[in-house]
């Protein structure tokens, strides 16, 4: 089977790199360092590679690498990923300190060059991000993988389980498993991992580091004076329909309420300005240095590696990517930890065990679009009670599930002292 994917794998190129051109028409930098993806311009020898595909990876491995690199002095650490903001995360977070290349895509020649050239002693994948040609040829080369804050949802779990003979050597080439919860334990148990292999270590996100970010200093910044600021953070297409849908509802009874947009990509920047300016919005946009008026409604936050500083400036966020069925959702504990109400939709597969938690904990409310949207974000504004009740029980959830970096920490250690 991995024989035959490895010979299919070269006839989707064309597609592959026509998807690249499409998206690279509203952000540039997907067809740059295009040779990287076939195995060119190759890295330096490392003691680690870090493989984290997009930003949110890339932000839970980042303490992850700095305390390796702190417990291993000189430590040669490669980070690879798949898009541009990630590798912009990448940049911001780790600087010098870390070299990164783009994953090739997954034939076996191209990811054996890349190991012939990096030469790790391990392996480290973060969360789902499993490629079979890349963990077979570090299986040939005696290199161990570990996939470190593991998370499977159930529906993915269903994918792999439809594809046995690819999936389980796949996974039975994983020296470890660091999963986020026993769930996810059992996920992959049942997928053919071994359980001496298996560790529940808990979820690095609760343990990320949060930015000093000042929220009376960043609304004097900007000049915002004391309305009420809703934020609604890492949407994707059709979300923000249904977010500027509630925004007449929610204006009625909260007139000054600023709402700040943050798409997820900047590719499609463009489009969510013309949506806001399409329902008579306005134009105002960071990307051009403007700040809102005091009849501003939406700021659209068109920039990158900003998104903690808008979570630090709300009343009320909602973390997107949850209001449609197939995105799957991002992290809410990103908000919760700059002591921010928050909220997000009801379709979080990816996140499924931190929102159970969150709200078995009285921390998070899920929502669906429309009326109910409105009626959350309005009480929330105008009931300080409840507001409070939604931040101390966050600063409860997150003291109480912190450990997963040292637990991590300890294992992925073991491997390179091995």
């Amino acid at each position: 089977m991995l024989r035959l994917y490895s010979w299919l794998y070269p006839l989707f190129l064309p597609l592959l790199l026509l998807r690249l051109l499409l998206r690279s028409r509203h952000a540039v930098d997907y067809r740059r360092r295009l040779p990287e993806r076939l195995a060119r311009h190759l890295p330096q020898p490392c003691d680690l590679w870090v493989h984290a595909v997009s930003v949110g990876e890339s932000v839970a491995a980042a303490p992850l690498i700095q305390a390796l690199q702190q417990a291993h002095p000189g430590l040669r650490v490669l980070v690879t990923g798949m898009t541009p903001t990630g590798a912009e995360r990448v940049r911001t977070l780790l600087g010098a300190s870390v070299e990164h290349r783009y994953l090739p895509w997954d034939h076996h020649r191209w990811q054996g060059r890349l190991l012939d050239a990096a030469k790790p002693r391990l392996l480290l994948i973060m969360e789902t991000e499993l490629w079979p040609c890349l963990i077979a040829e570090a299986g040939r080369r005696a290199i161990p993988v570990v996939l470190a804050n593991a998370r499977l949802s159930p529906r993915s779990a269903a994918g792999y389980a439809r594809l046995p003979a690819l999936v389980q050597p796949m996974l039975q080439g994983l020296q470890g498993v660091l999963a986020q919860d026993a769930a996810t334990a059992q996920r992959f148990a049942a997928l053919g991992v071994a359980a001496a292999r298996l560790q529940v270590c808990g979820s690095l996100k609760f343990d990320m580091p949060v930015a000093a970010l000042d929220r009376a200093s960043l609304r004097a910044q900007f000049q915002l004076g004391e309305r009420p600021i809703w934020v609604v953070g890492s949407t994707h297409a059709g979300e923000e329909a249904l977010i500027l849908a509630a925004l007449p509802a929610l204006r009625s009874l909260l007139p000054d309420l600023l709402l700040i947009l943050v798409p997820r990509h900047p590719e499609r920047f463009a489009s969510v300005a013309r949506a806001i300016q399409a329902g008579g919005w306005g134009d105002c946009r960071r990307s051009r240095g403007e700040r809102p008026s005091a009849t501003t409604a939406v700021w659209l936050a068109d920039s990158m590696g900003e998104l903690n500083q808008w979570y630090a400036l709300a009343d009320v966020a909602l973390v997107a990517g949850s209001l449609l069925p197939h995105l799957g959702g991002h992290n809410v504990l990103e908000p919760m930890a700059f002591g921010v109400p928050t909220l997000c939709g009801r379709h979080v597969m990816n996140f499924q065990q931190i929102v159970d938690t969150a709200c078995a904990a009285g921390a998070l409310r899920t929502v669906a679009a429309g009326d109910e949207l409105v009626a959350a974000v309005t009480s929330v504004l105008q009931d300080e009670e409840e507001a409070g009740r939604l931040r101390l029980a966050a600063q409860r959830l997150l003291a109480a599930n912190r450990g997963a970096l040292q637990r991590q920490l300890q294992a992925i250690d073991g491997f390179l002292v091995q």
